[in-house]
């Protein structure tokens, strides 16, 4: 079937090509013209927080939509006639925009919490703005017009910002993507020597992120998209769409210098490592897909734009790139560049002398590896999963001043509230509010609590707020939200039939990573079992899976063992990631699902032709070093393509894809050098013939996927008689 499609492609070129031009551009327009605004909008499965959201939202006054604040902060005291003057002035305007149901004033005597507003030395203070909606997609404009509002009443010292996620400034598209395209232009560069063969890889990850891309904006209408998605999903994009075109197009230049035709070549590259490029694509769709499995919302969105940037670009490298190639022809090496070398793989190489070294002292080499592995993976254990805070924001941003400003005036605890939410049943459980206030004031970690405040006249719901001693993203914080949830509230209104809900931003996003942590042993469980299968399948052996699932997890590991070095335990090694704070909820289990994909595009590469040696001549210690030596250039460019792609995304400004960025780059880095040149010759040394052993009866009932073709797409042609000979030099 590929060799057909690439045939079709390579004959209809001009045909294949106007079609994708006509969906790149159509999609653009659609997705600048239709598409939705990014939200993050999730539903936890009956915890504590999401009883809090429900509970305000039964009350009927938009007490469960977004809030936001404006922060005020005056030298010579906020509550200073002109500045009073000016702040009323503010708020007033602000009052009358959409959406905005309530803003809570500083100076309103008659408010119950307006006391609390204003910091002890009264140099700063803030206003509540509460909001009928949630997501950022919705507030987006008023957010705008409250932003200019402000904008016109900063003056003569007095510093007005704004605090609350949909104020904070969303860092323009392009900058980090434009420094991996570049970086991989240099290293395509110097792997091919060719200008020709280094542009056909970026043209089909081009249009595979730009018909991607479009695909995320359009998605955003009916699913919740987070704003950093569309990153996500570039930087995957190009990193595979790169890296599977560059293996295709090294298919196809080595068959060309065999002697093959252009045709030949093509539907050769494609049947071999097309077949490859869509295996390991599928495998990292499949493992996206597996987030459905979660139950958490935004978590869809997110999956799906990253699966959806990998599905297009294996498309195009199957259809678009075989099209292009059509029109390369012969011409693959022009404009080669002068100290360009020969693209034929010399059997004695580098590669070949390193896999003998290692074989040479297996047990040491294997040793070394483990150990590489095992010390970066160690800080594992201390990983919290969470939710940063703004003040983890650049400087530049309002919301970051805000947090800073809030965090002088009144601890940084201000930064993330507490709303406690409470059910009343009747006037005994009403006598108790004052008692369940007291008990929550005297817990450690507490700073403030503001209310019982009831939320409307006759309803039965009121609402405390709670201040911590310790910033949102502070254990502290977590521990003190535990703390209420399971013992001070359910003691304070034990027999009173009063219920109380810890609930806000804080809790719901603590209660968010505890849910993932809970269910990413599940998640990982699945997508190794499915990886074992799958390799089994392919390479006919026990042994090679279960090793291959085993250096991954460890290399994974590593990675997961540098976030927590880094992001949480704040040895920044100079790095620009904002203060110490939780790994994102989200983060591991998203990495897990595409690294697991991306390596087995490596594990297919190297062990399918490791593989065909032994099957050629039955000699595994040979084997294992012409596979190295055949394949270690090709999966030495395509990773550092994917390190200097993932890598460049820590230029930008958001923490979450800092994360990813740099655990990402520094997976495949670690994959594609103690994995691949360390841990596996070694171990398959010491495995000798034992790791192509598979039970019989399990051979039988195994299906057979065979990845890299027949043994005949692996020999040179034959050559071609006289006659024939003539027409291909004439064509």
């Amino acid at each position: 079937m590929l060799d057909r499609l690439a045939r079709f492609s390579y004959h209809r070129r001009r045909a294949v090509l106007l079609v994708w031009i006509v969906v790149l551009v159509g999609t653009s327009i659609a997705g600048n013209a239709f598409g939705g605004e990014p939200s993050m909008s999730f539903r936890l499965p009956d915890g504590s927080a999401q009883k809090a959201s429900d509970l305000l939202k039964s009350a009927g006054n938009g007490q469960s939509g977004a809030r936001g604040s404006i922060v005020i902060a005056a030298p010579t005291g906020v509550k200073d006639p002109a500045v009073t003057a000016r702040v009323d002035a503010l708020l007033a305007e602000v009052a009358k925009l959409p959406h905005v149901s309530s803003v809570v004033s500083p100076y309103d005597a008659a408010n119950p919490r307006a006391a609390f507003q204003v910091s002890k030395d009264g140099t700063v203070a803030y206003a509540d703005i509460q909001f009928d909606v949630d997501g950022r997609e919705v507030l987006k404009p008023t957010a705008e017009r409250i932003a200019t509002v402000v904008d016109k009443a900063r003056a003569d010292g007095v510093q007005f910002e704004l605090s609350g996620f949909m104020f904070a400034t969303q860092a323009p598209p392009g900058a980090s993507e434009l420094i991996g395209i570049v970086a991989a232009i240099i290293i395509l560069l110097i792997s091919f020597g060719s200008v020709l063969a280094m542009g056909l890889p970026i043209i089909t990850a081009l249009f595979g992120i730009g018909i991607g891309l479009a695909g995320v904006q359009l998605l955003s209408n009916v699913m919740s998209m987070p704003e950093f998605a569309s990153q996500l999903a570039a930087m995957i994009g190009i990193g595979v769409g790169i890296d599977y075109a560059l293996f295709i197009v090294t298919r196809y230049r080595n068959a060309l210098h065999d002697g093959r035709t252009p045709e030949d070549s093509v539907a050769l590259a494609i049947r071999t490592s097309g077949k490859a490029v869509l295996f390991a694509g599928c495998t990292v769709v499949i493992s996206l897909m597996g987030m459905f499995l979660i139950g958490i919302d935004f978590l869809y969105g997110l999956a799906t734009g990253a699966a959806l940037a990998v599905l297009i670009t294996m498309i195009a490298s199957v259809t678009l790139l075989p099209a292009i190639l059509g029109f390369t022809g012969h011409n693959i090496d022009k404009w080669g560049l002068p100290w360009a070398k020969s693209t034929k793989t010399s059997e004695r190489n580098i590669w070949f002398r390193w896999s003998r070294v290692v074989q040479r002292r297996p047990w040491t080499m294997a040793l070394i590896g483990l150990a590489i592995l095992g010390t970066l993976a160690f800080p594992v254990f201390q990983m919290r999963l969470g939710s940063s805070d703004a003040g983890n924001l650049p400087k530049t941003d309002t919301t970051r001043r805000a947090y800073d400003l809030l965090s002088d005036g009144f601890g940084k605890g201000f930064n993330g509230p507490l709303f406690v939410a409470i059910k009343v049943p009747d006037a005994a459980g009403a006598a108790a509010l004052p008692a369940l206030a007291d008990a929550a004031r005297s817990t450690e970690g507490v700073a403030q609590v503001i209310g019982p405040i009831p939320l409307k006249a006759g309803s039965d719901v009121t609402q405390m707020i709670v201040f911590p001693t310790t910033s949102p993203q502070d254990q502290k914080t977590v521990d003190l939200i535990n703390r209420l949830d399971t013992k001070v509230l359910p003691a304070a209104t034990a027999g009173t039939g009063v219920r109380a809900f810890v609930g806000g931003a804080t809790a719901a996003f603590e209660e968010l990573g505890q849910t993932l942590s809970d269910r990413l042993p599940i998640f990982i469980g699945a997508v190794l079992a499915v990886s074992f299968l799958l390799l089994m399948m392919v390479f006919r052996s026990l042994m090679v899976p279960l090793k291959a699932v085993i250096m991954n997890l460890l290399s994974i590991g590593a990675a997961y063992g540098l976030l927590v070095l880094i992001f949480q335990n704040g040895v920044t090694f100079g790095l620009d990631v904002g203060s110490k704070g939780p790994i994102e909820s989200f983060v591991p289990m998203m990495m897990f699902a595409i690294l697991f994909g991306l390596s087995m595009d490596y594990e297919v590469f190297l062990l399918s032709r490791i593989k065909e040696e032994y099957d050629r001549h039955g000699d595994n210690a040979t084997a294992v070093a012409d596979g190295l030596s055949h394949t270690a250039r090709v999966i030495t460019a395509a990773a550092a393509i994917m390190v200097c792609v993932f890598g460049s995304f820590m230029f930008g400004d958001g923490r979450v894809i800092k994360e990813f960025g740099l655990g990402l780059a520094f997976a495949v880095f670690i994959d594609a050098t103690v994995v691949r040149m360390i841990l596996v010759p070694a171990t398959m040394e010491l495995l000798g013939d034992a790791n192509w052993w598979l039970p019989r009866w399990l051979d039988r009932i195994l299906p057979n996927i065979s990845i890299e073709g027949d043994p005949a797409d692996h020999l040179p042609p034959e050559p071609p008689a006289e006659a024939e000979r003539e027409l291909v030099e004439v064509g």
